[in-house]
């Protein structure tokens, strides 16, 4: 029987998995696509070949990627494999606002999701964000040639620099991110002989963190620049014995689809205690116990894996309150060039506390020119769906013919930005079980159904709100024309589809991220939280709670004491941790 069973090695399960194995646990972590385990081989910055690499699929590519139901046209941004999604996230690092927590008092209290904040006070999570911001590292992100342009334009509405962490005015900042900072030739040389390990190190700059990070070339694992799960945390779990005292090795299996949580009744209660998986190449299905099991599959197959197995669900909020940050796009035309494919994609952001948040963004010119396409507004200059724009776009929906080829023509004097909202958690945005779609090799699929045809009044305001923000802000930094993409769904932050709350009528798990139906099953992975977080990316405030998470288990099944504000953390790139690597590598490159 293994102590822990981790189901997912995406952003939050593998962050379980280094804090227990680093503490003497059994752990072992499952995750349903595959390893990369030569990305410098394997990846490519061709943008013909990387957008068809990250999928929802299984490692063997010559089989077709895993079923989902979308009613309409919406495009879900996840991927399979270790790593998860951080594999292409762009590592933006921001905190949630301090306004979506429990006992904020601040006068803007009212302008947040009151009805469905975290069920503890935002000082309660400060510990758990430091832990990670030094153990990933987070820093300030690299700048490249875009920002200037941005905080011109944020300086000239007025705006002022936010110098701390905590977003509690409107303000602009340099991003916090998870990107190394360059060093050595990095930063100095476009030159690819120049930019090898350990000459350069961290950020190259190839404007490429869409695709997977690879560099520079030659450094081990916990020393790319970017530092998705797969660089980070869990290298930091496969050599836990290397670097923390009593600590042991966790094992990760990959092609390892979970098919079933198991469960025993003790005493009146359901308890997890075991795990069934699929192996993808073979079709064997295999099972272990666990004294504690953490799911970790992220918004879409958490809830599918918790209605697959048959697992109570007393209150039908397993799968509701999706929430997604409803997104769109405005493009500025700028007579300077603004080298959008040079440095980090995102570097630069303005929040608006109650209302979200809007960041600079780099395409490179095949994800632009795709990016003009997406809309829900219809044909700029030929239609528009009835569906006016007031933001103060000079135009508004998708580029064709000869006005896309002109916009085209001039990709290096573009400047994208991307809008975030604070979005309400809503009963009807879900994720159920298909009644339409066949079942696959894994059991019935999910089908995801976003409200976004009618959100809520307070989440159109805030989309509305930040749009004109934007326009008025790329106009200041020197813009000559503004076009708004208008965008259908399109899912890149999903969230709060098992979410924690005070209130057991409307939440899946308790402040500790422990199922309320379930003992012993805890939930680590984006759908665990509250609400939208006020607009900020996800991923750090998943990491916070996942390891608040990892130590609320040490303590209360297996009697362990609290580490975070006890311990000073061990960092990814920590020399001990890189000798560790580089001895063990190849041995735990091969699990799997």
């Amino acid at each position: 029987m293994r102590d822990v069973i981790v189901i997912g090695a995406g952003g939050g399960g593998p962050v379980v998995a280094k804090e227990l194995a680093a503490r003497g646990l059994d752990l072992l972590l499952l995750e349903a696509g595959p390893r990369h385990a030569d990305p410098e081989r394997e990846w490519t910055h061709f943008e013909n070949e990387a957008v068809g690499r990250f999928r929802w699929g299984p490692a063997d590519r010559t089989r077709p990627a895993w079923l989902r139901e979308v009613p309409y046209n919406a495009l879900l941004m996840q991927l399979s494999g270790v790593g998860g999604s951080t594999q292409h996230y762009l590592a933006n690092s921001p905190r949630a606002m301090p306004g979506v927590f429990a006992g904020y008092s601040r006068p803007d209290a009212a302008a947040y999701d009151v009805a469905h904040r975290f069920p503890f006070p935002y000082e309660q999570l400060v510990p758990y964000y430091e832990w990670v911001e030094h153990t990933l590292p987070v820093q300030t992100a690299p700048m490249g040639t875009k920002e200037p342009l941005f905080f011109r334009g944020a300086e000239r509405l007025g705006l002022p620099l936010n110098t701390t962490k905590d977003i509690t005015r409107d303000s602009f900042r340099p991003q916090e991110n998870a990107i190394l900072q360059p060093g050595g030739n990095a930063g100095h040389t476009t030159d690819a002989a120049q930019l090898l390990w350990p000459q350069a190190t961290g950020c190259t700059g190839c404007g490429c963190c869409w695709y997977g990070c690879y560099e520079p070339r030659k450094a081990p694992a916990n020393l790319k620049a970017k530092r998705s799960t797969d660089n980070s945390y869990v290298p930091m779990a496969l050599i836990a014995a290397g670097w923390q005292p009593g600590g042991r090795n966790a094992t990760l299996i990959t092609d390892a689809f979970v098919t079933n949580i198991g469960t025993e009744e003790r005493s009146g209660d359901t308890v997890a205690r075991r795990v069934t998986w699929r192996i993808g190449a073979t079709g064997e299905h295999v099972t272990e116990d666990a004294k504690v099991v953490v799911l970790a599959g992220g918004c879409t197959e958490s809830p599918r894996l918790w209605l697959n197995s048959g697992l109570p669900n007393p209150n039908d909020w397993v799968g509701r309150g999706l929430t997604d940050h409803f997104p769109d796009i405005l493009i500025g035309e700028f007579d300077e060039e603004t080298a959008p494919f040079k440095g980090p994609s995102s570097a630069a952001r303005a929040d608006f506390p109650g209302r979200g948040f809007l960041m600079n963004i780099g395409f490179p010119p095949a994800l632009a020119a795709l990016g003009t396409n997406l809309s829900d507004g219809g044909m700029a200059g030929f239609y528009d769906n009835g569906r006016p724009d007031a933001s103060g776009a000079n135009a508004s929906g998708r580029l064709i013919g000869n006005r896309f080829a002109d916009f085209m023509a001039r990709y290096r004097h573009l400047y994208g930005v991307i809008i975030l909202t604070d979005d309400d958690v809503e009963a009807n945005n879900r994720v159920t079980l298909s009644r339409s779609v066949p079942a696959d090799e894994h059991g019935p699929v999910p089908k995801v159904f976003l409200g976004h045809r009618h959100p809520s009044a307070r989440t159109v305001a805030n989309r509305e709100f930040l749009t004109r923000k934007t326009v008025e802000l790329l106009r200041a930094a020197g813009a000559r024309t503004v076009h708004r993409l208008n965008l259908p769904p399109f899912v890149l932050h999903l969230h709060s589809t098992m979410r924690m709350g005070l209130d057991a009528a409307d939440s899946v798990c308790d402040p500790n991220g422990a199922a309320r139906a379930v003992r012993r099953l805890y939930i680590a992975d984006n759908s665990v939280l509250a609400n939208s977080l006020g607009g900020p990316n996800p991923t750090l405030t998943t990491q916070a709670l996942a390891t608040r998470t990892a130590e609320k288990i040490f303590a209360l099944e297996f009697g362990g004491q609290p580490w975070v504000s006890r311990e000073p953390p061990v960092s990814s790139i920590d020399p001990i941790v890189t000798r560790a690597v580089v001895e063990r590598e190849p041995a735990w490159r091969a699990h799997g």
